[in-house]
């Protein structure tokens, strides 16, 4: 399967509370996943833009920076992630993401199912 840029659903919406608006690029559809996960995207934040606070149950996301830092909120825990940095959050864990700095924070957004 090949699916080219201007194939891809692109959308943006506020994330869980968190200022701003999140803009996504779907990378995979979740009836893509075969049962394994519900999410892949390329997301944008702007300064300002935030993925507010939220728990995983029965999956697990990954953050993946590609451009740009922000603040990261690992269990209430803060941190600032820079370009490179992967994040994990976990089965019953929560995490936050805000752009707090000058410029857009891109990264790649993975949510896979937790096993047995």
């Amino acid at each position: 399967m090949i699916r080219r840029a201007h194939e891809r659903e692109k959308l943006e919406k506020t994330m869980f509370g968190g200022p701003g608006m999140a803009h996504f690029t779907k990378l995979l559809n979740e009836d893509e996943f075969e049962g394994r996960g519900r999410l892949y995207n390329h997301v944008l934040l702007r300064p300002g833009d935030a993925v507010g606070k939220h728990r995983h149950n029965g999956d697990f996301e990954v953050f993946f920076i590609l451009k740009g830092e922000g603040l990261y909120d690992d269990n209430g825990r803060e941190t600032t992630v820079k370009t490179g940095d992967v994040t994990v959050c976990r089965h019953g864990e929560e995490h936050a993401l805000y752009n707090n700095g000058p410029d857009d924070l891109e990264m790649v957004a993975l949510i896979l199912y937790s096993g047995n």
